[in-house]
């Protein structure tokens, strides 16, 4: 698994707000699931470079702040502000997410088969110009 660093390319054109384009993210109650799936992604081929482990604290200082100025000079017309809202709050209650590469629907029903099998708090994923909820 890599370690996540906020890219450019991963924020939304307009009001920067974070918007991965063809990635999943999923956020889980129990850090221990999150790094025990994403091994488990690895395991069953996915490549450790296409999978982010993301601790709260990783949450808050990189992904949150996306939002401060998302809204200005306008509020956002989509969801993307109102979704790293979310991951905010779960990130203070200690929830911990995957960031994972998911180029199409097979992708993504494959990463939500191992996802299924431990609680999970919230599953996105980021299309152009959609956030699909998993």
């Amino acid at each position: 698994m890599k370690q996540f660093t906020l890219e450019p390319r991963m924020r939304a054109t307009i009001g920067g707000a974070f918007y991965p384009t063809g990635y999943s993210i999923v956020m889980f109650p129990d850090p221990g699931d999150a790094d025990r799936i994403g091994h488990q992604l690895i395991e069953k081929g996915m490549s450790g470079d296409e999978v982010y482990l993301l601790p709260p604290q990783t949450v808050l200082a990189e992904i949150s702040p996306t939002v401060k100025t998302s809204d200005d000079p306008l509020p956002s017309a989509g969801t993307d502000a109102a979704t790293v809202r979310a991951y905010t709050k779960l990130a203070r209650e200690g929830h911990a997410g995957l960031l994972v590469k998911t180029r199409d629907g097979a992708a993504a029903e494959r990463l939500m088969e191992l996802v299924r099998t431990v609680p999970y708090s919230i599953a996105q994923r980021y299309r152009t110009l959609v956030i699909e909820d998993l």
